[in-house]
């Protein structure tokens, strides 16, 4: 994750300086974060956690933007509250941290600042590289899954399980519009969705795991965060019997409202490389 982190970073400066700033937008994005996934299949918006970015956008032409970001949200997932298998009796809570490059497209001619020219909507799609840790609580305690090997991860009786790893890729796409505030402010909202390729991201998978092995090779902890259904007594355990999907991969979403301000607006005087774009599309830049 460091190393994505840098190359973001590196990526981010390098559009910065070069001489095409004139076309470079910076801003905020505040708005909300979900899951769908095993605990959570189909409801939309369901247990939406405050998020928050930064995100710096590169307008190729009118109808074309490049933009990169930095977003923090949180996801949940509750058995109790989704319905969908209330008997599992699961639930996880995970940090998610996205570092992502999407293409726009903007239905309409945008120019920030422009009279005529000053709003569309926009779908994008991109590639996201991200970092989560599900955790679950038992006793007033908050436990880290990864570690724990709740479906036998790191196991001698399940050595085909190896534990996953907390960074991930993702397909974010979605739909959003924008609109020309002042001649240097656009405000707008989106919504995008990310496909993953991960599908532990509330850590369930695969099938329930023996306790017992859990309890001795693991932690005790594992086996009871591993399998907490809801049990007559007498019943037996839930080992090998499924515990989630693991034909379908987890999604998280953000969703939100953004603001982004035009660090310079073009004038006379500037580069090269600035007034052949300015001429090229003169009549949104009269």
């Amino acid at each position: 994750m460091n190393r994505i982190l840098l190359g973001f970073m590196f990526f981010y400066f390098a559009v910065i300086s070069n001489s095409f700033a004139q076309r470079i937008e910076v801003g905020l994005f505040g708005g909300g974060s979900y899951y769908l996934g095993d605990l959570n299949p189909k409801k939309n918006f369901e247990m939406t956690q405050p998020a928050a970015g930064i995100l710096a956008r590169y307008n190729i032409s009118p109808r074309f933007a490049l933009k990169i970001n930095g977003y923090y949200g949180n996801v949940k997932g509750d058995d109790a509250i989704t319905k969908f298998n209330e008997k599992r009796n699961l639930s996880f809570k995970s940090q998610v941290l996205e570092f992502s490059a999407q293409l726009e497209l903007n239905f309409l001619p945008y120019v920030t600042g422009h009279k005529d020219y000053f709003f569309s909507p926009y779908i994008f799609a991109g590639i996201s590289a991200f970092n989560f840790n599900p955790k679950a609580s038992y006793d007033g305690k908050w436990y880290n899954l990864q570690p724990l090997g709740t479906e036998g991860q790191g196991t001698i009786k399940y050595y085909d399980r190896k534990p996953y790893s907390l960074a991930a890729l993702a397909i974010p796409f979605g739909i959003g519009f924008k609109y020309s505030l002042t001649n240097t402010i656009c405000v707008g909202g989106e919504w995008g969705m990310r496909k993953t390729n991960t599908d532990y991201l509330d850590d369930v998978s695969t099938t329930y795991a023996d306790p017992n092995v859990l309890a001795s090779e693991n932690t005790p902890i594992s086996a009871i965060l591993a399998d907490r259904s809801i049990k007559l007594p007498g019943e037996p355990t839930n080992t090998d019997l499924q515990r989630g999907n693991s034909s379908n991969k987890d999604w998280y979403s953000f969703a939100g409202l953004f603001f982004t301000f035009k660090i310079v607006k073009g004038r006379k005087g500037d580069c090269p490389a600035y007034q052949q774009f300015k001429k090229k599309y003169k009549e949104f830049y009269k």
